[in-house]
């Protein structure tokens, strides 16, 4: 793609960004943006907000990746101090920490040497010369960060702090703060853009966080819906107060809202407390992390049409029974139906448990979810999806309670559910203190076979009837086949990993006068593996060899290939042939073999006496010599990929490695990103080199330990990315 092509994209995603941050409601939910739909190149880890809080201080209120002790010396920031979000507020304009600046003093100015490859900057947000706070990114740039990219940056902030002004403006100017006295009865307390929500609104607010399973309500929701206010501003259950004819088409609606995310609107009929009924309209949004999956949920209560009284049992529109069960029928299949597309876009068995914790369990209203698969003959516990204050220490507890209830439902293959007013059976034996208000443990089989078992617990005493039961019965079938169907994947998968890792070096030789490092990462896309391959050879004259290499395709063939390339190449090159000889011989073998793939190479021989190279390249990024504080690339000529003209020779070009120097061979993986040039992708690897060697060079800290750094810190930037869908190899040689 041209260059200009990927400018144009690159500011049509900051765009986004920020039409998206216009529409955000807290800071948390910004930083979230920001970090999802921003560019790529904010790598996420070390990232902040802070707002000023009433006493002038610079406070943490949203953060990604910050440790915790970084939490405590860096929570409360003094606008006068030196750190980089004092001074940006102070100086007016964006403060910016190059890699060189933060391998001495980021974020630990007592941690001695950083990363000296993540370049950190610090945005004053400002509305009219209002100071709202410092938005804080890490950013992935190895070298100088261009005036582009600032522009991006400082227009993100400049969005972040018009909507924290406007958003602050609707709570009478005050600012979230940690130390701030919760609220009384009638609000939620510690919840700050709830209050916000509603004055802005004049609606009843509600925040509901999908991790812990807790929702809270301010005084509004509490008066809009009819029920008495919490002391702790926590909510009621839905299935407690939504009227039972709406409950099936309100889980439905949820759990299509789960399933995709952004807005929706539900209406239903809530029962007040002393009989009256009113009809209320949920208006919220479902907010994703950085993996796109649901966190959080927020919105408005608002009572709907001409119900601002409240209806009673006896003005409600009359319907017959017939009509009524068609209506929940339809919501139950609509539930269903969300339920099975969720898990169909499922590919591993921990895709599967992500679709069960992010849609199923809110969807059911369902405290926690346990899933045990059969493995050779054994229920074994595959992950707990229990969340909440007191309910973290429970994925142990309940896994021992009903570890023999779910093994007699498996054995029976029928579900078991709860019944109000009767004790657990003996696998959930323990009392009202040990076991669950409510149950239901669903047998997983799929075409015959026992697949494992699902336990589904809630936090209040319900009744199943015979339609929840069908319902429940229904999932489990659909649950069942899509486990069976991603441990099929996981099994292949693993497999087929198992074989790309027995094809590369299991470590790298050791030789005298030399230090190495090498690195592989697997692509996040399609099998996750691929075709790239290293080596290091000691060739029988003494010399060293040195390759690298990528198949065309990132599937189990690429692979196969791959270490046939491989085999073939170390043989040709330990008969003693030059490497462009080598590269002509392993072209040749491709191409004879049965596939339409081809390959990149790179093969470069040192003599560790006195230093010369010798090297040929087949399609290959070029090696990267490193010496004193500057990193170039070889001036190598390349000749065609491996496989593409077999009767085409190879250019050998001869040089020479000092002592104290460093080769990097690499494959595109490493630099490539969809919204960079290449070109430009390189030159910022080549300045963030130049900066290691002036940092950390190997003769500051031993070759041996600043390769392995510099490799780490190579692949830092890549492992930071949201998606890889190239897998990556390096291989660094030091000449001692």
């Amino acid at each position: 793609m041209a260059p200009v092509e990927d400018e144009n994209r690159a500011v049509r995603s900051a765009m986004r960004c920020v039409r998206l941050l216009l529409g955000c409601t807290t800071a948390a939910e910004m930083l979230a943006t920001v970090l999802a739909d921003g560019p790529s190149w904010i790598t996420g880890e070390g990232s902040a907000l802070y707002l000023l809080d009433s006493a002038g201080m610079l406070r943490l209120t949203a953060s990604h990746g910050l440790p915790g002790w970084a939490h405590e010396r860096y929570g409360t920031i003094d606008p006068g101090s030196d750190l980089p979000a004092a001074a940006a507020l102070r100086l007016r304009r964006p403060y910016l920490l190059s890699p060189e600046h933060t391998s001495a003093d980021y974020p630990n100015e007592d941690a001695g040497l950083g990363t000296g490859m993540v370049a950190v900057i610090t945005l004053p947000m400002i509305v009219d010369e209002r100071p709202i706070g410092v938005l804080a990114l890490a950013l992935a740039h190895r070298g100088t960060v261009p005036l582009r990219d600032l522009d991006v940056l400082e227009t993100i902030g400049d969005a972040c702090a018009h909507r924290l002004a406007h958003l602050l403006d609707h709570a009478d100017g005050r600012l979230p703060q940690s130390a701030q006295a919760p609220a009384g009865p009638a609000g939620a307390p510690g919840r700050p853009m709830l209050s916000l929500a509603a004055r802005a609104a004049r609606h009843g607010a509600f925040e509901r966080d999908l991790v812990t399973g807790e929702t809270a309500w301010d005084a509004e929701a509490f008066r809009v819906t009819g029920q008495p206010v919490a002391p702790d501003g926590s909510a009621p259950e839905l299935e407690r107060i939504v009227h039972p004819e709406d409950l099936p088409d309100v889980r439905a609606a949820m759990a299509e809202a789960l399933a995709v995310g952004g807005p929706y609107r539900i209406e239903y009929r809530v029962l007040r407390r002393g009989g009256g009924v009113v009809r209320v309209e949920e208006s919220g949004e479902v907010m994703l992390d950085v993996h796109d999956r649901p966190v959080r949920v927020a919105g408005l209560l608002a009572e709907h049409g001409d119900a601002l009284g409240g209806e009673r049992p006896g003005q409600q529109e009359p319907q017959d029974g017939p009509a009524r069960q068609d209506k929940a029928g339809a919501a139950r299949t609509a539930l269903l139906l969300t339920l099975t597309r969720a898990l169909s876009r499922a590919v591993t068995v921990r895709d599967v448990t992500a679709a069960v914790t992010d849609v199923a369990r809110p969807s059911f209203g369902a405290a926690s979810i346990v899933l045990d698969l059969v493995d050779e003959g054994r229920l074994l516990p595959v992950t707990h999806t229990v969340y909440g204050g007191a309910r973290r220490s429970e994925p142990t507890r309940l896994a021992d309670l009903s570890e023999d209830v779910m093994q007699s439902s498996l054995t029976r293959s029928a579900p078991l559910f709860s019944e109000p007013g009767r004790g657990a059976p003996g696998g959930m034996s323990g009392g009202p203190a040990g076991s669950p208000a409510a149950w239901a443990v669903l047998p997983l089989v799929a075409s015959g076979r026992q697949v494992g078992s699902c336990l589904i617990t809630f936090a209040t005493e319900r009744n199943f009837g015979r339609e929840d039961r069908t319902l429940y019965s229904a999932f489990a079938g659909i649950l069942a086949q899509s486990l069976e169907r991603a441990r099929l994947y996981d099994t292949h998968h693993h497999r087929a990993g198992e074989l790309q890792r027995a094809m590369l070096p299991r470590t790298l030789p050791r030789l005298p006068g030399i230090a190495s490092a090498a690195r592989y990462l697997p692509s996040t896309e399609g099998m996750q593996i691929g075709g790239d391959w290293y080596d290091l050879l000691k060739l029988p004259d003494g010399r060293i060899g040195l390759v690298i290499g990528d198949v065309q395709g990132h599937n189990a063939e690429a692979t196969a290939v791959m270490g046939q390339l491989r085999s073939g190449l170390r043989a040709y090159a330990t008969d003693g042939h030059d490497p462009a000889a080598t590269l002509a011989r392993t072209s040749r073998l491709l191409a004879e073999l049965d596939t339409e793939l081809f390959a990149t190479c790179l093969y470069l021989t040192l003599d560790p006496a006195d230093g010369r190279l010798t090297a040929a390249r087949a399609g290959h990024p070029a090696p990267v010599r490193i010496a004193g504080a500057r990193a170039v690339e070889l001036d190598l000529p390349g000749g065609p990929p491996l496989g593409v003209d077999p009767g085409q020779p190879y250019d050998l070009t001869t040089g020479r490695l000092a002592e104290g120097e460093t080769l990097l061979v690499y494959t595109d993986g490493l630099v490539e990103d969809r919204e960079e040039d290449y070109d430009e992708s390189v030159q910022r690897m080549l300045d963030g080199l130049e900066l290691w060697a002036r940092q950390t060079g190997p003769g500051r800290i031993g070759p041996a330990s600043a390769l392995e750094r510099l490799a780490d810190l190579l692949t830092l930037n890549v492992t930071e990315r949201r998606s890889r869908p190239d897998d990556v190899a390096l291989l660094l040689l030091h000449r001692m």
